[in-house]
């Protein structure tokens, strides 16, 4: 699915919105990887809330994110170590603001066919649907210095 269409850029949205839920589930509740995507598959995606559908998800974009965090978790933790300030450490970070991260960076280190601008601005926004205080302000340079780090410079626009 591409990032240019709006249905899209919408379904994509809503996956990365549910990656982050499905990551920070599992951090607290220790369920597995593939547990967590079934249920997303089985039972949140393609409902309702109140008799009001919920926007459809690419879930199979959502599967890849999940899973490829869990994958890639060491290198991913690493390179959002390297941009937090000194002395603090990646476990001292609330846990859904380390499940943005780790969404984030996963896509900026393994998804080269996310634009950068893309994913830091849609991590940014699902910051900022959960807090109100610094935190995207945070969000938006650590995945900018990511990026970075990872990504040359004519990777950087989409």
């Amino acid at each position: 699915m591409s990032e240019r269409n709006a249905s899209g850029r919408q379904q994509r949205s809503v996956a990365r919105l549910a990656a982050v839920q499905a990551l920070y589930q599992m951090e607290v509740s220790g369920v597995g990887v593939d547990a967590v995507v079934r249920e997303f598959s089985d039972h949140r995606f393609g409902g309702d809330i109140e008799g009001a559908a919920l926007a459809e998800a690419d879930e199979v974009f959502f599967a890849e994110v999940v899973k490829g965090v869990v994958q890639a978790q060491s290198d991913i933790d690493q390179a959002i170590a390297k941009r937090l300030a000194t002395g603090w450490r990646l476990d001292r970070i609330d846990a859904t603001l380390r499940a943005i991260l780790r969404a984030g960076a996963y896509e900026l280190t393994r998804r080269e066919d996310v634009p950068v601008e893309v994913a830091i601005d849609e991590y940014v926004e699902i910051t900022k649907s959960f807090f109100e205080g610094p935190e995207p302000g945070f969000v938006n340079a650590a995945l900018d210095a990511i990026a970075r780090d990872r990504r040359p410079p004519d990777e950087r626009k989409g």
